[in-house]
């Protein structure tokens, strides 16, 4: 398949090909390509040509690679997050809030793996909480993927007074997730805040969600609070910079 009288190197002759399997969906999102070994058979060409070949389709944000585990397209190009129903009650009640309500709008199959344990609010977040710096917190980390693609870490804080004798210290909130569960534990709420910003990965950050260089990513921190004006939760997300598109909706009054 590679034309040798093309002058077109045979690595970009290869990422071509496979790009043109990408887009015509041959090779779907969350798709593993073939093996190093199945391409150089199938293009009949060197080890280290394949491996140009992927790694500018890497650098194209076309697929990502997991160590040892192989290469894997990644899903579509932006997932928009709509917040202007995300977090209401009622979907909630459909088992849609957060991100599976991303997953929803944006037809991905969508998993988390969860990590629970606990720490001693430091000055921040004991600010943030309104409670007493040392005090105790329940801490939930999660990695968010779309078609078995890490897209979003968040790692969510609340005040262990809150959360003791709930689901939210297990790692299956149930239906409606956390926050259904505080209002069921009696902290009904009332608004969230969130602020957004933008600055490039640590190096875990960028490990995690598999990010090719270069590449940024969203900062959110979202507020709850409840009807009596306190913060039951901090959370705090990093979303794929060249993956996410956020959507507000805002009333006019």
């Amino acid at each position: 398949m590679i034309d040798r009288a093309s002058g077109l190197p045979a690595y970009r002759q290869v990422a071509l090909d496979l790009r043109s399997k990408i887009d015509t969906g041959e090779f779907a999102a969350g798709d593993k390509l073939p093996s190093e070994r199945e391409l150089v058979d199938t293009y009949g060409v060197s080890r280290p040509t394949i491996r140009d070949a992927v790694s500018l389709l890497r650098s194209e944000g076309l697929v990502t690679a997991e160590h040892g585990k192989g290469v894997f397209v990644k899903p579509p190009s932006t997932v928009e997050r709509l917040s202007r129903s995300r977090l209401t009650r009622a979907a909630r009640a459909e088992n849609k809030g957060a991100f599976l309500s991303d997953a929803s709008a944006n037809n991905f199959t969508p998993s988390v793996s969860v990590k629970i344990h606990f720490e001693l609010a430091s000055a921040e977040f004991a600010a943030e909480l309104g409670v007493s710096e040392g005090a105790e917190l329940t801490v939930r980390e999660r990695i968010m993927r779309a078609n078995g693609l890490p897209i979003q870490l968040a790692t969510s804080r609340l005040p262990r007074t809150v959360t003791r004798d709930t689901s939210i210290e297990e790692v299956d909130t149930g239906p409606g997730g956390s926050y259904a569960r505080l209002e069921e534990a009696g902290f009904k709420l009332s608004h969230f805040v969130e602020t957004v910003a933008t600055r490039m990965p640590t190096p875990e950050e960028a490990s995690m969600l598999q990010l090719t260089p270069g590449s940024p990513i969203l900062c959110v921190r979202r507020t709850a609070y409840d009807t009596t004006g306190a913060a039951v939760e901090v959370n705090d997300m990093r979303l794929s910079g060249d993956r996410y598109e956020l959507s507000y909706e805002f009333p006019a009054d």
